[in-house]
């Protein structure tokens, strides 16, 4: 049952930080900056947030910006959600995409095996 509840937070957190993030002046957080996943602590005290930014040159500085505006969404955050705590946000890039397009890049770059014609059709040794 907990885990549910911290699931239901979890997307709760994601939804408002979405909107909230699209209000930002913050000129360092710039272009499309998604947030992927955000993964809250049991004890709610603290939310990982991962986000993915489309141009890999400017994560850096939309993390910066991100880090310095964590207390203005925090409170934010708190005015939203009705919970005991609201956590601390610490902001994470999400690598992951990129892992899943290297594997696929990967996996296109394979050539088939070719058939082994002893495993053909004739069975008729058994």
């Amino acid at each position: 049952m907990a885990s549910n509840r911290l699931g239901r937070i979890n997307e709760e957190i994601h939804r408002e930080l979405a909107d909230l993030i699209r209000t930002l002046k913050d000129p360092r957080i710039r272009g499309m900056v998604s947030i992927t996943a955000v993964h809250t602590t049991p004890d709610l005290r603290y939310a990982k947030v991962f986000i993915s930014v489309l141009n890999k040159d400017d994560v850096k500085e939309v993390l910066k910006g991100l880090k310095s505006s964590g207390g203005y969404l925090r409170r934010e955050l708190g005015h939203a959600l009705a919970l005991r705590y609201t956590p601390e946000l610490i902001f994470q890039e999400d690598d992951s995409i990129d892992k899943g397009a290297h594997i696929l890049k990967l996996l296109n770059k394979l050539e088939p095996a070719p058939q082994d014609q002893e495993t053909g059709g004739d069975h008729e040794s058994s």
